[in-house]
């Protein structure tokens, strides 16, 4: 069996979810499936913090073309070797493809039907597009939740409940659940002028969808009652951030909003350990992987109920209305304050997080695609 997958998304330079998500399966397919051969296809040269390993089945085929990269080069190659199994992880698709090669794809989320003002007119565009490609040439659908499951029903309404399989994300447990030392965590957070303790976090991209702005106005409310509270945003700006930056520069407390900038996983995980409180206020997600490292990370969580959050957080989060600055502000203060809510949100997310792993995820997708 000669299983195709377009990997070209391992090549950038920044990580965000759906980059992890296809990372950390071509960490495991080789050993799950030690007789199918796995073709990676990519443009370039992979990101060292996410290039797959060196299995003995794994083959990579690097195809640098300048112009329309998936639907011209790699398309070719498609129908050059004609693979029996295709994945395509990333929610797009070449509009034609051989025939007699069997289709799977990944859809993350519709955030850009469900909030098209929070996306560039062009990325709107290619986002659709490159959808309604997946949908069109996949025998069959993998959706990250039940809540991207239901917007593609409702999008989509040829497609039937049993044209899509819901597979959960997983999280990165031995990584995000390893305690790190307090001398190393406490110099990667003194970097950004940090203590352990004294923040609220964010991590993800600085765009519109992510509620950011909303944030900010919440931050400002708690901070007036909880003073030493501070909040860092870890990511780093994507599209449409202005309205972001400007809002932080605009605050009264713009010096307690610490922006960090891209950061390395090993970053990452000290400033997790490091919060007090990790907020997720966002308008719309396809799954929300960093709720899961929060939990591993053995912080509690705010987030929004809406899209996949509840279904990811369960009981272990306190929720709060996206749409409401005071109730995002409110919540963080209870959850700062409120000892007893702490404890027993951090008892609940061990629980929630026994229903999430990569190996499971990993099987569960390999089965979809090779049956």
């Amino acid at each position: 069996m000669r299983l195709a997958i377009q990997v070209s998304d391992l090549d950038h330079a920044r990580i965000d979810g759906t980059r992890v998500y296809v990372a950390e399966l071509l960490k495991r397919f080789g050993s799950l499936s030690p007789e199918t051969n796995f073709l990676l296809y990519h443009k370039g040269i992979f990101n060292p913090a996410l290039a797959p390993p060196d299995h003995d089945n794994y083959e990579e085929r690097s195809l640098p073309f300048p112009y329309a990269w998936m639907q011209t080069r790699f398309a070719w190659e498609m129908f050059r070797t004609c693979p029996d199994r295709l994945f395509l992880p990333i929610q797009a698709a070449p509009i034609a493809l051989p025939r007699n090669t069997v289709v799977t794809a990944t859809i993350h989320d519709l955030a850009f039907r469900r909030f098209p003002e929070t996306f560039p007119a062009n990325h709107r565009w290619k986002l659709n597009f490159m959808l309604e490609a997946a949908i069109r040439k996949a025998d069959r659908l993998i959706a990250v939740s039940e809540s991207t499951k239901r917007d593609l029903l409702e999008f989509f309404p040829s497609l039937s409940d049993r044209d899509i399989r819901v597979i959960h994300h997983g999280f990165d447990a031995e990584f995000f659940g390893a305690r790190i030392s307090e001398a190393e965590r406490d110099r990667t957070l003194s970097r950004h002028g940090l203590g352990p303790g004294s923040y609220a976090l964010y991590v993800g991209a600085l765009q519109p969808r992510k509620n950011l702005v909303r944030l900010i106005e919440a931050f400002s409310q708690a901070k007036e009652r909880i003073p030493e509270m501070r909040i860092v945003l870890a990511g780093e700006p994507a599209w449409l951030s202005e309205g972001i930056l400007a809002a932080r520069e605009k605050s009264p407390y713009r010096d307690d909003i610490i922006l960090t900038g891209r950061v390395s996983f090993t970053d990452l995980r000290a400033l997790y350990q490091g919060a007090r409180l990790f907020v997720f206020p966002s308008l719309y997600e396809g799954f929300g992987l960093p709720i899961l490292e929060a939990f591993a990370s053995g912080i509690p969580v705010l987030t929004a109920n809406n899209s996949s959050l509840r279904e990811v957080a369960g009981t272990a989060a306190v929720y709060a209305d996206a749409s409401d600055s005071a109730s995002i502000g409110d919540g963080m203060v209870r959850l700062w304050s409120d000892e007893t809510l702490r404890r027993a949100c951090l008892e609940k997310s061990l629980t929630e997080l026994g229903r999430f792993s990569w190996d499971k995820t990993a099987r569960e997708t390999l089965d979809t695609i090779l049956r």
